[in-house]
């Protein structure tokens, strides 16, 4: 029970969290609440506050601002809905994942893929991974979900 408990407890800080960035604040107020970015980035006149946690961590927290510096949505973005969104038809690029999910937990790279694969770390019902795999020049051509096993079983 305790091996459930503290992730639980984590994953629903995070989510009260975010729902206290509100529609209207200021920067400074969500950096009063959040903390300081672990990203910002600037795109088409939106301005984004990125929140992540990976590697270790299951949750990635955008907060768009107008040009007028005031949130105008904030929202966790690990979630099937979000990678759903993801265009595999050669439309997507590095710059489109590092914007809507942040840097990744990890690169890695197999010798069955010639470009690279993001690794990211979630939550569902269990723990999960979600892979996106780029070609050579940095399009993505694929994307995939996975249990985030243990690698060592807990001793009993």
């Amino acid at each position: 029970m305790r091996r459930l408990a503290l992730p639980l407890i984590a994953m629903l800080l995070v989510l009260l969290t975010g729902c206290a960035i509100k529609p209207g604040m200021t920067r400074d107020e969500v950096v009063s609440t959040l903390g300081r970015p672990t990203s910002e980035l600037d795109r088409n006149g939106v301005h984004r506050l990125q929140y992540s946690y990976q590697p270790m961590g299951q949750s990635v927290i955008n907060v768009d601002m107008d040009t007028a510096g005031r949130v105008q949505q904030a929202q966790e973005v690990m979630n099937l809905n979000a990678f759903s969104k993801i265009d595999i038809s050669g439309s997507t690029t590095r710059d489109d994942i590092l914007w809507a999910f942040g840097r990744p937990a990890k690169i890695d790279g197999v010798m069955s893929w010639k470009g690279d694969i993001w690794s990211y770390r979630w939550k569902d019902t269990q723990d999960m991974w979600f892979w996106v795999y780029f070609d050579p020049s940095g399009v993505v051509r694929r994307t995939q979900q996975g249990l985030d096993l243990p690698i060592f079983p807990e001793v009993r």
